[in-house]
């Protein structure tokens, strides 16, 4: 005579002491960082970009209620050696706090939330929930940094798959004219969304349908490539659209209805081909009558020290925070226009050029326009000091133009070497600005170079900026910075720089005494 009768994994007593203490932790990093965690709510409920991270703790909650049985079985004990990334992740949180990096910051967050459970639960507990830690990290915000190069792209697509149509094609960066019309490829045509959420969706569906590493490493490229050369055809296809109906259908804002069908359509396609080729659950079935196994009395001693010792690296970076920002000078800066020039320069109250960069909510601002022998150069300043997430120096927001400028369009970056009276070499970022298509201006456009300067140190690089700014006020000397931009018209072919490089070559020393002025508050 039989009997099937499915026994119950049995459930290791030492996570009833163990629970406590990791709540504690997560309550600890919860708090400690709340105003971190709001700030990465906050984006997921107001950008469409990341709407979807508010699914992502959800799924991750249920990924590792699937594997219940199989933790309960296990004994967990601590791992004090993690207690070293926590105290690096900590500091990680609290340099991307100095300089206001949203995504450095949640990252941190989002790695001390990981963290904890190998610390307080230990290597085999963590191994059997490894994937569900990881797939929290698509709750954090981030990608926006790859939307110009995906914009490039995009336009570039879309513009060679126009001529091949047979159409003609006058393109000015991002903006091109067709005989039915102009359009101009912005920030929601990247198909930045199309990627993050294809990314995040691919991942979790080859790891619930797929067993071989093989098989899902190669599912999540294709919903990388995917993506990407969809939102090209979307682009190219809503163009013929509005061209084929004169521009009655994908003109306004029906387009992205459209973009989003389409998308729709791909997404379910890749997935039911993917589906063809999932791989089976295994099962391990559990030995009968399995005993709880063991924790050695070192690692019940252990529990509450390693939980405590964690509590508090996990508490440190806002007591450095909070010492950091009382030890810095209080005031808003003034900057006084620059009235001592270069032999040879003069500052000039007429003839300015109609243009300046567009960064966020400065301290203060300036623009000078400056005249020698007929030419004339463009001087504009952002100050920035008690930089926040709402202000910062360094911000994927703060850009010499936007996309959807209706009068400048960017036609080209790169990056200027400029060598110096004393010999030093000067990088700086070069942009070359034409009049947008829409306004048919007569201009030959802009030439424009900009730095970054921080607390003294020059650089064109704006990871080395964030770097600068982090260390000083590490050092206590404060988070003052500017971005300084030079601009004129271009004219012919070297010209422009010419002028350029004369002024910023006999001026920039005059600019680097008025902006430590400026620091010291004189």
């Amino acid at each position: 005579m039989g009997f099937n009768a499915k026994q119950a994994m049995p459930i290791n007593p030492r996570w009833r002491q163990v629970l406590p203490a990791l709540l504690l932790l997560l309550g600890a990093v919860f708090w400690t960082y709340r105003e971190t965690l709001l700030a990465m709510v906050s984006i997921w409920w107001r950008s469409e970009t990341f709407a979807h991270a508010m699914v992502v703790p959800p799924i991750s909650l249920w990924l590792i209620w699937r594997q219940r049985e199989a933790l309960l079985a296990q004994a967990p004990r601590p791992a004090p050696w993690f207690l070293l990334p926590i105290a690096c992740t900590a500091l990680v949180w609290l340099l991307g706090d100095l300089v206001a990096v949203n995504a450095l910051t949640q990252l941190a967050l989002v790695s001390l939330l990981v963290l904890a459970v190998p610390t307080l639960l230990g290597l085999r507990v963590t191994g059997l929930i490894l994937f569900p830690l990881g797939f929290l990290f698509f709750a954090v915000p981030m990608g926006e940094f790859l939307m110009p190069q995906l914009m490039a792209w995009t336009a570039d697509f879309t513009v060679l798959a126009l001529r091949l149509s047979g159409l003609p094609v006058y393109r000015e960066g991002l903006q091109f004219i067709i005989p039915s019309g102009s359009w101009s490829v912005v920030e929601a045509c990247s198909g930045i969304r199309y990627l993050i959420a294809s990314l995040m969706v691919g991942t979790l569906f080859g790891y619930l349908n797929y067993r071989s590493l093989r098989r899902r490493l190669i599912f999540v490229g294709i919903s990388i490539v995917v993506p990407l050369v969809a939102n090209w055809f979307r682009a190219y296809l809503i163009v013929m659209l509005g061209h084929l109906s004169s521009n009655q259908l994908a003109a306004g804002a029906d387009h992205l209805i459209y973009g989003w069908l389409f998308f729709g359509l791909i997404m379910v396609l890749m997935f039911m081909i993917g589906a063809r080729w999932a791989e089976p659950e295994i099962k391990a079935a559990a030995p009968a009558g399995r005993e709880p196994v063991a924790v050695s009395a070192w690692h019940a001693k252990a529990l509450w020290p390693v939980a405590l010792m964690a509590t508090v690296l996990v508490l440190l970076p806002q007591w450095a925070l909070w010492s950091l920002t009382h030890a810095e000078p209080a005031g808003e800066p003034r900057l006084q226009p620059l009235t001592e020039t270069a032999p040879g320069w003069s500052v000039s109250t007429s003839g300015a050029l109609d243009w300046k960069p567009a960064f966020l909510n400065p301290s203060t601002s300036l623009s000078q326009t400056f005249v020698k022998a007929g030419r004339v150069v463009g001087l504009h300043q952002d100050y920035y000091r008690h930089q926040d997430y709402q202000r910062k120096l360094v911000s994927s927001e703060n850009m010499i133009v936007r996309s959807g400028n209706k009068q400048w369009v960017q036609l080209g970056r790169n990056v200027q070497a400029l060598k110096l009276a004393e010999g030093d070499i000067l990088q700086l970022n070069q942009t070359e600005l034409g009049p947008s298509i829409a306004t048919q201006q007569a201009s030959a456009g802009l030439l424009v170079w900009q730095l970054y300067w921080v607390n003294g140190q020059w650089t064109n690089d704006a990871i080395k900026a964030k770097a600068y700014g982090a260390w000083f006020r590490l050092l206590g000397r404060g988070d003052d910075g500017a971005s300084v931009v030079f601009y004129t018209e271009r004219g012919t072919v070297g010209d422009a720089e010419a002028t350029l490089g004369s002024f910023v070559r006999e001026n920039l020393h005059l600019i680097e005494a008025q902006l430590r002025k400026t620091r010291s508050n004189e």
